[in-house]
């Protein structure tokens, strides 16, 4: 009991001579130094991130923009370039502040063999996301505004990253696909898109007058559609996979605008065929198959 008694007192005689001779200002000032370093590197690399960002965004719109006026080329290398210059930025910022704190961070990644082979594992989503934006990018598989599709993703490409695609559905819904994903692009902003327009119909519909309310009602809307390209070609008479059977006509727009085309000449023929007296059928009354 002596024993537990002298050991407890020399403790607490030794603690109390450490807090006695320890030089509380060197550590405040070591605390103060480095916290106000830190404090300088954040605000001098947010100042970088901020004027090359600016500076990148000038330069694209002042020497980069098509004389033509399309602008998805441009827009699509500017946001990689822009997402490239970040990712650097943030990388030097990390580095300095764990060199500011003292962390030996060349040494431990040259050393650590365990820990360069997770990262490296763990980069490795990242490098191949990088490269096959890269790709994208050289290739000009798609670019930002093109409507296309991504497996089972349709829409319109809205922003492309380092990491991933952002692809805007018809109903509003922004999908992120990861670019190491994207292996099969149907685009649709390419080429002349072709708009099929189905004009249901009966076996006892008089199908010899339709050509000329089509031709009529082609005449009318033409000069207000610039879009459609030639003039459309009458099909005919056409059995869908369902059984329906259908007067078709095929129009050749400019890619982004068959649907509202396809919309607007289908209203615009079945409205002009009832003007004429002429009954189509409907869901309802159409014969059973």
């Amino acid at each position: 009991m002596t024993d537990l008694v002298t050991t407890t007192a020399t403790s607490s005689k030794w603690l109390q001579h450490y807090f006695s001779t320890f030089d509380w200002e060197k550590l405040l000032h070591l605390i103060t130094s480095r916290f106000l370093n830190l404090l300088f590197l954040t605000l001098l690399f947010f100042v970088i991130n901020f004027v090359g960002r600016w500076i990148l965004t000038r330069s694209f719109k002042r020497y980069l923009v098509p004389k033509d006026g399309g602008t998805n080329r441009v827009q699509t290398i500017s946001m990689l370039t822009l997402n490239l210059f970040h990712y650097t930025v943030l990388f030097f910022w990390a580095y300095a502040m764990l060199s500011t704190l003292g962390v030996p961070v060349g040494t431990l990644i040259a050393g650590a063999g365990i820990f360069s082979l997770a990262l490296g594992l763990g980069a490795q989503g990242f490098v191949s996301d990088l490269v096959t934006g890269i790709s994208i990018l050289i290739e000009q598989q798609f670019d930002v505004g093109d409507s296309v599709k991504i497996g089972l993703i349709e829409g319109t490409v809205s922003a492309m990253g380092l990491r991933t695609t952002q692809v805007t559905s018809a109903d509003g819904t922004v999908n992120f696909i990861p670019n190491r994903n994207i292996t099969i692009v149907a685009n649709r902003s390419r080429n002349d898109m072709h708009a099929t327009v189905n004009i249901p119909i009966a076996p006892t519909t008089p199908v010899e007058q339709l050509p000329a309310i089509i031709h009529a009602t082609n005449a009318r809307l033409l000069p207000e559609h610039p879009n459609v390209l030639g003039e459309p070609v009458i099909t005919g008479v056409v059995t869908l996979p369902t059984g329906e059977l259908v007067y078709q006509i095929n129009l050749v727009a400019k890619s982004g605008s068959q649907f509202g085309l396809q919309a607007a000449f289908l209203t615009a023929y079945l409205k002009a065929i009832r003007e004429a007296g002429i009954i189509l059928p409907t869901h309802s009354n159409l014969p059973n198959k």
